[in-house]
């Protein structure tokens, strides 16, 4: 089978296991780094492969307005356009529309919105996205979903919840009567489940997604998007506790290091985020000691790397002083350097989560690790 999922092992609710796809095996639990536009921001594929990148992400949205799914089918496809040889999924848009709430207009039918970068009028709907990721042709696409805001009322998080579920019987069945369109292309959908933050809502929607058909993986989504975080984990141990154990479960848009710990101890497999590019950018580290400001006037002199148990090149080859240097010049190598610092920081933490959970010992090095994470994550 291309797609398959082989759990190795469990610590309580956390899991190891490998995801295998046409393109490689994902060991798990993992981060993908988040390549919107086909890049993962000021990195190239060698560096992800360096930095220990297993998996890929990158937009169906964004990629639809520029440079347009259909000539990426034409240059040969996701892989062969931005040649990244390993496994790749593609985020539908549903998070990019839901955050244009000032652009668009939700009916059962679809989203009407203006383009962010043109202003031109779009139209997306289940089947519509379908194509955009068929062409695109990523291992894994996902369903075109509602995503509402964390804070949503129970009535609004339900009537998306029950658009979403409407709209994966429309995505799946255009996505199988594509398939002979695109002969030799080996993907599978995932399906999401919503509901907001509300109980009630999450278990009726992960009972119609499991009953709908035996999925190669299944997502969370609508969390992170202004929900407590206390919530957001609770929210996130309901719903795997309820998805079939013999599959990937990927939460969607969470990636800062103390949520991937949480997460995992809660059940989840995959997880993608802007988080590492976005917050290199603005001059944000993550270390084992807390998240670094690499800007303050502390680090003018410091000859120490950003995180001395850190093995990216980053951390190998320079120091503090240099990266504020670079970031006070507006150099672009500094954006690059804490990108991959960043990157491979997340790549790696779930490395160590998997060794410990395979070890048996996940439960007191996870513990370990949030103190000293929070100890910290103010001073620097």
């Amino acid at each position: 089978m291309p797609f398959s999922f082989e759990l190795e092992s469990t610590e309580h609710s956390a899991r190891a296991g490998t995801f295998r796809t046409p393109h490689g095996d994902v060991p798990t639990p993992c981060f993908m780094p988040v390549g919107t536009l086909g890049t993962v921001k000021a990195l190239d594929c060698d560096d992800l492969a360096r930095a220990g990148a297993t998996m890929v992400l990158a937009n169906a949205y964004h990629l639809h307005l520029r440079p347009g799914d259909d000539l990426v089918r034409e240059l040969g496809g996701l892989h062969a356009f931005m040649r990244w040889p390993g496994p790749t999924l593609t985020d539908s848009g549903g998070f990019q529309v839901f955050s244009l709430a000032a652009l668009r207009d939700v009916t059962e039918d679809g989203v009407s919105f203006r383009s962010h970068i043109d202003g031109s009028a779009r139209h997306f709907t289940p089947e519509s996205v379908m194509r955009i990721e068929r062409n695109l042709g990523a291992d894994v696409v996902m369903q075109f979903d509602h995503v509402v805001p964390g804070d949503a009322t129970r009535d609004a998080a339900h009537e998306a919840s029950e658009r979403s579920l409407r709209w994966l019987d429309r995505c799946r069945a255009e996505f199988l009567r594509l398939q002979p369109e695109y002969p030799g292309q080996e993907q599978e959908m995932f399906p999401i489940v919503q509901g907001g933050v509300h109980d009630d809502l999450r278990r009726e929607a992960a009972r119609a997604v499991c009953a709908m058909g035996d999925w190669a993986g299944c997502a969370i989504g609508g969390l992170s998007v202004g929900e407590s975080k206390p919530a957001m984990y609770a929210t996130t141990a309901l719903c795997t506790g309820l998805l079939p154990s013999g599959q990937p479960r990927y939460l969607m848009g969470v990636g800062f290091p103390e949520d991937l710990v949480e997460c995992v101890a809660r059940g989840v497999d995959l997880f993608d985020c802007v988080a590492p590019t976005r917050m290199g950018r603005t001059g944000a580290a993550f270390t084992h000691d807390g998240r670094l400001n690499v800007k303050n006037a502390g680090h003018r002199a410091d000859r120490r790397p950003l995180d001395p148990e850190c093995e990216c090149q980053t951390c190998a080859r320079y120091d503090r002083a240099y990266v504020r240097h670079l970031f006070h010049a507006d150099e672009l190598l500094g954006y690059r350097l804490l990108t991959l610092h960043n990157v491979h920081f997340l790549t790696a933490l779930m490395r160590d989560a998997r060794a410990a959970i395979l070890g048996a010992t996940f439960a007191s090095w996870s513990a370990g690790w949030l103190a000293r994470y929070h100890a910290n994550e103010l001073t620097q």
